[in-house]
Formats: structure tokens, sequence, C-alpha cells
């Protein structure tokens, strides 16, 4: 479940391309988007969003939202204009942004009381307000099961799952303690490579450095979840994503590979990671669905896959999920906004930029066993 106030924002490409103006924006907009490419059509509606439309909100956009088929709940206030931002790239994927019209906080006491008895919550915050959001998400669930209010479906007595993205504004030095003690409530935390190089005074993270091991084991010995069983996830760009727990390690490529020729179907990686944690919060209550079963069956062949799957314990889902929130990150690439949804005109399938979603997982996971067998310490290692 994902909340948004929706955003048309303008993108500056550093001169390498033309600047592009109006186009549908927004972190969690794009973490929609991968929540809904691994929900697939049959379960559209698990992904639960606020949209707040303002009086200058195209109403093309809107038609594409509601496309999705989404749980979408559209909030109009015509006495406002619609929140905007600018965006610059560098050349080094660092990215500069500002807003160009006030935005609008969503409080967790505007939940419906549907929506405050999802599975999992993506959240994009500073580390002050990641621990009032879920203070008040689980305070509020307490409330409605104190008054016999609550679902009667099974994962309604367990805790929800958090995933958390911290505002790349505030990844400095001075927000480390902060971000120690908000990795305590959630059960994933997710900064970039860049953003948490800044957070710790480092011009970059990479897992080949000694400064960059040492960190994680830091993080990681500061604690993340309640239990101390959560898990850091480092989106790393073109170089693809690390996850780690207190025992495991997995490392996934992005789905776009650089050809020979340098080519690439990378346009704009705008949204990408964003998108990226939809996928994984999605991923995480994906079991027994599709993705993961097509997952399972190529995998299940490598006996490296299967042990390092043991090791994850509770969070034995994680790398499934990983592979889902790769792969819908691929899709946001490939062009400037989001990607385009339509239906194959033969079998009626869900198309994606012309792709099926679940035709990725398999091409992908197949090249993910192929690199296994050759080389599984390149991917799994135990921290």
């Amino acid at each position: 479940m994902l909340t948004v106030h929706c955003r048309a924002d303008d993108i500056e490409f550093g001169g390498s391309r033309p600047a592009v103006k109006n186009i549908l924006g927004g972190a969690a907009s794009f973490a929609v988007i991968g929540a809904r490419l691994v929900a697939g059509s049959a379960h559209a509606r698990s992904v639960s969003w606020i949209v707040d439309v303002g009086s200058d909100f195209p109403p093309e956009t809107l038609a594409v939202i509601q496309s999705w088929g989404t749980d979408c709940v559209i909030r109009k206030d015509h006495g406002r204009l619609t929140t905007r931002a600018w965006n610059g790239y560098h050349p080094d994927e660092k990215r500069d942004f500002k807003y160009l019209t006030p935005k609008l906080r969503l409080e967790p006491y505007m939940l419906s009381e549907t929506q405050v008895w999802s599975r999992t919550f993506h959240m994009v915050c500073s580390s002050s307000r990641c621990i009032s959001i879920v203070d008040d998400i689980l305070r509020r669930r307490d409330e409605l099961r104190q008054a016999g209010q609550a679902p009667s479906t099974e994962h309604a007595s367990t805790r929800p799952i958090f995933v958390w993205e911290p505002v790349p504004d505030l990844c400095t030095p001075e927000e480390q303690e902060k971000f120690l003690a908000a990795n305590k409530v959630v059960d994933v935390v997710s900064p970039n490579h860049q953003e948490l190089g800044m957070m710790f005074d480092q011009p970059g993270w990479s897992e080949e450095s000694k400064e960059g091991q040492q960190l994680v084991q830091r993080i990681l010995a500061s604690g993340i979840g309640p239990n101390g069983d959560g898990c850091l996830v480092i989106r790393a760009g073109k170089e693809g994503s690390y996850a780690f727990s207190r025992t495991q390690k997995l490392w996934l490529p992005a789905y776009h590979q650089p050809e020979t020729s340098g080519a690439t179907a990378v346009v704009d990686p705008t949204g990408a990671g964003n998108s990226f944690l939809g996928a994984l919060a999605q991923g995480l209550v994906t079991a027994g669905r599709e993705p993961f079963n097509i997952i399972e069956s190529i995998l299940s062949a490598s006996q490296d896959w299967r042990e390092s799957l043991d090791g994850w314990g509770v969070r034995r889902n994680l790398p499934m999920a990983l592979i889902c929130a790769t792969i819908a990150a691929g899709f946001v690439v490939e062009q400037i906004g989001v990607p385009q949804i339509s239906v194959a005109e033969t079998g009626g399938k869900e198309l994606w930029n012309q792709s099926e979603f679940t035709e990725r997982v398999r091409l992908y996971t197949q090249r993910l066993f192929r690199t296994l067998d050759e080389s599984p310490q390149r991917h799994l290692l135990t921290n």
C-alpha cells in the first residue's frame, strides 16, 4: 500500500538532451507503478494510494492513472495548484531536486480503515517522520483491534512490513544518528549508493571498498527492524542492487546491461529507485503468485540459491522480491515518465512497453541462473 500526492515534473538532463515539462512524477507515483507491475492485473486493487488533484491537474494524466486499475483514492481541491517539482541530472547520475509549488503532506490519520490494515507500507521521508508514521499506523491498528474492528484476515494479527526510502535532501552527516534510530522501526531501509555515502561523509558507497564494507557492518550492527532481522538494500544505479542482512548478502545486476557496442535501453533514470522499492514492497507479499512461481521454477535447480534462501530466515521472500524490483525498475528507465500499459491483441495479456512483466521475470531469472552457476560467489555471500 502506498500513499502519494501526485506530481507534475520538469526534468533537465544537464545539456545531454532537451528538457521536458509536465511529466507525471513523484516518488510514490513511480512506487505505485513498481507495485502495480508486480501485482499484475489480477491483484491491481491490492495497490492502494491517495492522489491529490489540484485545479490544473491534466485530465490525460488522470486517465493514465485510472488505466492502471489500482485502488486509487482521488482527492480534488480546485482551490490549489497541483504539486510540481524540478529534477536536474548530472553526468555522474547525481540528481538535484526542488519543489516548484507547495507540496501536500499525507498523514497516517488520512488513511482509510482498509488502508491502515495493509500488509506493506512504502515511505519516502525523513528519519524522524519515518518513526512517527510507523508509530501512528501501529497505534491506529491497535485502537481498531481493541474496538473489535480488525478484519478477520490472517495478516491483521501480524505486524505490517515497512519499506523506508530516506529522503535524499536529508542524507547528511548531521542525520546519521536519526537514520540509525529510524532503521530500528522499519523492515527494509534503502538509500541509494550516493545518498548513503553523503550521509556518512563519503564521496559515495562502493561494495568493493573497505570503507563501504565497514559502513554496512556498522549499520547492521546498529540494528534494522524491531528484532534486528531487517535488511539494508543499497540501490546502485546501473550496477544493480546490494541487499544485506546480519548473515546474508545478495548482489543483483540491473535489468538492462550495456551491449558490446555501448548501446543501452536506458532513456531516463527518473523514478527508477522509487519503482524498485514499490515493487519490492509488493514483492514481499507475492509468494504463491506467478512472478515468484517463475523465479522458483528456474532457481530451484541451483543448490547455492536454495541454501542462500534458508540463510535469509524470516526474510526468505526478499531475494525473489528483489528480482521483481529489478525488473520493475527496468521498465521505468526505458522512457521519460511512466511505462505505457496496453493489452495484447491476441490472448488479451497485459503489456507494459509492449512486454509482459512475467516474461521479463523469466528472461532475467534465466540469466541470473547462468551467472549463479558460473560464479555463485559474485551474487551470494555470507556476511
